[in-house]
């Protein structure tokens, strides 16, 4: 029997879109037993596994209003100016307005909610009887867009950062400008990152350890449409007082370990030593990598903060002179201050605030 060439090229892309979901679905029976009935068909049917996944298409000139309306940075009068947004750590946050903030945060809470975009976070207690946290999960759903994108839905777990969205394409679908919206692959690196033409954004999601980094740069001038969604926005607004890790007047001193049961017992002068070798700036990168080690004797913690740093060089480089200049800024996100204390002293104050939390 002669093989039909169109349903062998969509047993095909079938079969490719199954394997880019063979690590998610490892253990879902309804995977395996559709990976075997794919090798049945291909039998059935006469089929080569090699091949063409699509029925080749003359190409279409591109439509130039559409080519503007699925690229946000050429569109007429675009001011290049962009604000960023990062989350990592336990958990730092920094907000679209530069605000630097050190919050509490348990469970699921959404950094961004717009007609555009949303994200949401979840993040877990990291050591037991402190108030510790970090991101174990993120959600994005990209909201459809005529012309450019269907409805996207990406997830990253602690076990699974995917390079796919949720239904396995790892673009816009099929409109003419679904390139606009797209999953890039970094590999060895932990790191996944998505960028979205159509509305001028491009997102980081890291891989550190046990947990997730999320930075995003998106147009400065569409900050004021999200400043019209409804409910809390991490990104826009900072997070509530309530979950504020609040400044206090700390009298200074030599701390030692300061957690029970953790696989590190950093000292200040160890958890001081940790976070220059990773990071050459003492900075507010530097100040959250102290206070994580003594938070949470979790040694990623410096990693993601390095990886919080180099997203911001990767995303906004034009941010990094103001954060080198900039560089005393309070671990509960007050403004910078206009000189950068001895690391010694700013030390013994991170690790007075780290006790804070454990009473």
């Amino acid at each position: 029997m002669l093989p039909d060439v169109d349903y062998c090229i969509a047993l095909r892309a079938y079969s490719v879109c199954t394997r880019k979901t063979a690590k998610s679905c490892r253990g879902d029976l309804v995977y395996h037993s559709a990976v075997f009935r794919i090798k049945e068909l291909f039998a059935q049917y006469n089929c080569s596994s090699d091949g063409p996944t699509s029925s080749a298409k003359a190409p279409r000139t591109p439509d130039p209003l559409l080519s503007e309306l699925c690229n946000y940075e050429s569109r007429s009068g675009f001011q290049k100016r962009f604000a960023h947004c990062g989350l990592f750590g336990d958990p730092h946050l920094r907000t679209f307005k530069d605000e630097f903030q050190t919050c509490k945060v348990e469970g699921a809470w959404p950094l961004i909610d717009n007609q555009y975009l949303s994200v949401q976070v979840t993040n877990v207690p990291v050591v037991l009887g402190s108030s510790a946290t970090a991101t174990s999960k993120i959600t994005l759903i990209f909201k459809s867009y005529q012309g450019c994108t269907e409805q996207k839905v990406y997830q990253a777990t602690t076990e699974d950062l995917p390079l796919a969205f949720s239904d396995g394409t790892r673009n816009g679908g099929q409109q003419e400008g679904a390139g606009s919206l797209r999953i890039l692959e970094k590999p060895d690196t932990h790191q996944v990152e998505i960028q979205a033409h159509y509305i001028g954004s491009t997102i980081i999601i890291r891989q550190v350890g046990r947990y997730l980094t999320f930075a995003i740069r998106v147009p400065e001038e569409t900050l004021s449409l999200a400043e019209e969604g409804t409910g809390l926005q991490l990104c826009l607004h900072g997070c509530p007082k309530s979950e504020l890790i609040q400044e206090h007047r700390l009298s200074l001193g030599n701390v030692g370990p300061l957690w029970p049961g953790s696989r590190w017992a950093y000292t200040v002068e160890m958890a001081t030593k940790q976070c220059r070798h990773m990071l050459q700036v003492e900075d507010v990168y530097f100040q959250s990598c102290v206070f994580d080690l003594l938070t949470t004797g979790d040694p990623e913690f410096s990693v993601a903060a390095y990886g919080a740093l180099e997203d911001l060089k990767a995303l906004y480089p034009s941010r990094l002179k103001l954060h080198t200049v900039s560089k005393t800024v309070s671990v509960a996100g007050s403004a910078p201050g206009p000189r950068q204390p001895p690391a010694t002293l700013l030390c013994c104050a991170l690790a007075c605030l780290t006790l804070l939390r454990w009473c």
